[in-house]
């Protein structure tokens, strides 16, 4: 699907890398799709990038699906699977680079914190590539939503620091030789 040329079917919402402005695309817009991860689309309209997310894919012509799915195995009855939230967060991605945020380093800390009344709150602190990267926001927002789908979580917390900062270190072996950064 990647570098794929598709005209935009409907007018639709999308947010301009790595600046994190809203922008409309219009209705019948050619756009190449640069990236398609973690059910985000990065695409190419007019030389810049930008970012639809997962509920405009219909605009692109494809499907849209928001659901997460857990095999039953692996849920547990009253209690979080922290696997799962885990699993959740490798689903959320740079829409610049094609590596999962988990892998690249960016996620810090994450930690279920059971409630008084039974609930459960997840806490994740996380970070990164840049401080001056306008989608911040918008990536926070995205593992913010995906991990809220794992059963039994009841809300989540995402906190963005930049202490640390980051950097290639912090990679999975994976994801510095899928990047061409491994030394």
């Amino acid at each position: 699907m990647d570098n794929e040329l598709v005209t935009v079917t409907r007018e639709v919402e999308a947010i301009l890398i790595p600046v994190g402005t809203p922008i409309t695309i219009p209705a019948d817009s050619e756009v190449t799709i640069t990236q398609a991860l973690g059910g985000n689309y990065t695409v190419n309209i007019n030389g810049n990038l930008a970012q639809i997310g997962a509920h405009n894919a219909d605009a692109l012509g494809f499907e849209v699906s928001e659901e997460a799915k857990f095999k039953d195995e692996d849920i547990q009855e009253g209690e979080v699977n922290e696997d799962l939230i885990w699993q959740q967060m490798r689903t959320c991605y740079d829409p610049e680079i094609p590596v999962n945020m988990v892998d690249l380093g960016l996620i810090y800390n994450c930690s279920i914190d059971k409630q008084e009344d039974g609930k459960h709150v997840v806490n994740i602190l996380m970070t990164l590539t840049a401080p001056g990267c306008g989608m911040g926001d918008f990536l926070a927002a995205d593992v913010k939503q995906k991990v809220a789908m794992v059963p039994n979580v009841d809300e989540v917390n995402v906190e963005l620091t930049f202490d640390p900062p980051w950097n290639q270190a912090m990679m999975s072996e994976a994801a510095k030789l899928q990047t061409g950064m491994y030394y």
